[in-house]
């Protein structure tokens, strides 16, 4: 007589159910407390977002960042999702280069409302109430390369990507200006899986939907104040940790619950917020009077892990060939590679050297990987490239 085989468990779908989310779990998940014994090294906690002064946190002190950078992981993966660092481009030390980033968008603005194109589209929002600037990121680079050097040398950026992402991240940027009557956005979540259709989203496995927050940072960058009026982000924090969330945010009860949640900081001139893609967040609606006249300016700031791909694709050459001759010279006056100048490279070039055509770019001696633009830049300006032999070789990357 043969022994009988002991029932073994199902094995769970790899797939979320396109039914799976519910409404009460998702409550549970967003009705938790920031407790501000958690982050030590933040100067409050408000509406359950912690708030960082950088005025009064030293960026170069190897004993603090580690500290720091674990709060900030922490925050965006298990606690509120959300976090202000105050006073990042502080217009006592950034006057100059917030004015002239300024003027530099509305160059680019005023040049783009002549193109025959027509109105732009925008993420979950009309168009029409604002004025956007896709990819400013490159745009800002040709227009003033000056400004956009000291802009993507700001050390909080670096420390604050490295944070959630590691090394070799990209940044990619996009600027949003919203006038007085600009709605508010529906809420949802963010790239990658928060720009796929539901049923293209529904086919991912779950291990992919969790990982997609890992490979994208969101980030703000106040160009105005921002007071509540103007409708700066509106955010719903722990709503990250919900993890069907990606099948949820478009369902209305899931709208509905985040409208009668949300919460929302204002922010100052200079003032950055960021956030894990996950969460359920929408941008407010400007409510300033016409008189007023305060458009809500933001630099939006889109940073992809090294393992993953950006939503906008930046073309390191003509920003750097545009960008050499200064960087050039802030090397030299600086007497080699500062801090700032290499957080700039961080900032503009690809620290991944992969896909790559290993033909024509066999691995490094003694190594397992070609160089990646980051590296051309740093070895270039110790070498004292020309414009010329910098661009050539990131031509060959």
């Amino acid at each position: 007589m043969m022994g009988s085989t002991t029932p073994q468990p199902a094995i769970p779908n790899r797939l979320f159910h396109i039914d799976s989310p519910d409404l009460e779990e998702f409550r549970k998940v967003c009705s938790l407390t920031t407790n501000p014994a958690t982050y030590p090294l933040a100067s409050s906690v408000q509406k359950n977002i912690p708030v960082y002064e950088a005025t009064t946190l030293d960026h170069l002190n190897p004993s603090l960042t580690p500290s720091l950078q674990s709060e900030w992981h922490h925050i965006l993966e298990s606690g509120p999702g959300i976090f202000v660092l105050k006073g990042m481009y502080h217009p006592a030390a950034y006057a100059d280069t917030l004015a002239a980033t300024n003027a530099a968008f509305k160059q680019i603005i005023d040049q783009e409302r002549e193109s025959p194109r027509g109105p732009k589209g925008d993420h979950f929002a009309a168009s029409g109430k604002n004025d956007r600037i896709w990819n400013s990121f490159s745009k800002h680079a040709l227009v003033d390369p000056s400004s956009f050097i000291t802009y993507y040398s700001n050390p909080w950026l670096r420390l604050v990507s490295e944070s959630w992402l590691g090394p070799a991240y990209r940044v990619t940027a996009q600027v949003n200006i919203v006038r007085p009557g600009g709605a508010a956005q529906e809420s949802h979540r963010d790239y990658h899986l928060g720009f796929q259709e539901l049923d293209r989203c529904a086919a991912y496995p779950r291990s992919i939907q969790l990982a997609s927050q890992y490979l994208t940072l969101q980030g703000a960058v106040a160009h105005s104040d921002m007071p509540v009026e103007s409708g700066p982000t509106r955010f719903l924090p722990f709503s990250q940790t919900y993890q069907p969330g990606y099948l949820a945010w478009r369902r209305s009860e899931f709208r509905a619950y985040f409208q009668e949640n949300y919460v929302a900081l204002p922010l100052e001139l200079g003032d950055g917020v960021f956030f894990n893609p996950a969460v359920f967040h929408a941008a407010g609606a400007n409510v300033m009077s016409e008189e007023s006249g305060l458009q809500r300016k933001a630099n939006l700031l889109q940073i992809g892990c090294a393992l993953g791909k950006t939503m906008e694709m930046i073309d390191t050459v003509p920003v750097v060939e545009r960008c050499w001759e200064e960087v050039s010279e802030r090397y030299k006056k600086e007497g080699g590679l500062s801090r700032e100048l290499e957080d700039f490279v961080c900032a503009v070039a690809d620290g991944y050297p992969f896909p790559t055509d290993l033909d024509r770019r066999p691995p490094a001696p003694s190594g397992m990987a070609p160089e990646s633009e980051q590296e051309l830049m740093v070895r270039g300006l110790r070498e004292g490239w020309g414009r010329e032999r910098i661009i050539e070789e990131l031509r060959g990357v």
